[in-house]
């Protein structure tokens, strides 16, 4: 069983980092798998509404679909971004909304979960517009015991949140219970219905 961190920060070894390898050690001490995926610093195409995906796959080439391949056999999911005017960070808004638009079908039922770290403030809001993803995908959200943030400018700033980073173990816990939790059950996820769409201009 495995999990798939995502480290949406153009840093690749900053704040968010740390804050999901607390996640990951605590993964690993209950007996999961992590990996964690760096979105990287370079540009990411937002989504063009093109609907190429819906006869294969995206057709830009900057990380999603990569991404895809690994997403398709994991258990779980934790976005991580750092906070950016109040808001999850830009290119990992494009990632995310390329991914959940064109790939919907392979994060239904699975354990998911968003943290976010902020030098001062804007935690929550970034913690609701990431947890909205998962809403939106039928995927069951994981809790700690707080909201799921750290504080810091560096990653030994981290370091001193023990607040924070102990809500980081509490995720890995409660994503590896839930995990085993689901794998034990051994009962499908529910058929959906077709979608219905409408609008509200009649």
């Amino acid at each position: 069983m495995k999990v798939l961190l995502v480290n949406g920060s153009p840093k690749k070894n900053g704040c968010t980092n740390r804050a999901l390898e607390e996640i990951a050690s605590e993964l690993k001490k209950n007996g999961i798998d992590s990996e964690i995926f760096w979105v990287g610093a370079k540009a990411i195409q937002g989504c063009t509404g093109c609907l190429a995906c819906k006869k294969g796959k995206c057709p830009y080439d900057d990380g999603v679909n990569a991404f895809v391949e690994k997403a398709k056999t994991a258990n779980g999911f934790i976005f991580g971004s750092p906070v950016y005017f109040a808001s999850i960070a830009g290119d990992l808004k494009s990632f995310m909304d390329r991914l959940f638009f064109a790939y919907k079908d392979i994060f239904k039922g699975k354990p998911s979960a968003g943290i976010v770290v902020a030098r001062r403030a804007g935690t929550t809001a970034t913690l609701d517009i990431l947890n909205k993803y998962f809403l939106f995908n039928q995927m069951p959200i994981v809790t700690s015991n707080y909201w799921n943030a750290v504080h810091g400018n560096t990653p030994e700033q981290v370091e001193q949140d023990i607040e924070g980073l102990q809500t980081m173990r509490t995720l890995g816990a409660n994503m590896a219970w839930m995990i085993k939790v689901i794998d034990k059950a051994e009962i499908p996820f529910p058929e959906s219905d077709k979608k219905i769409y409408t609008n509200f201009i009649r």
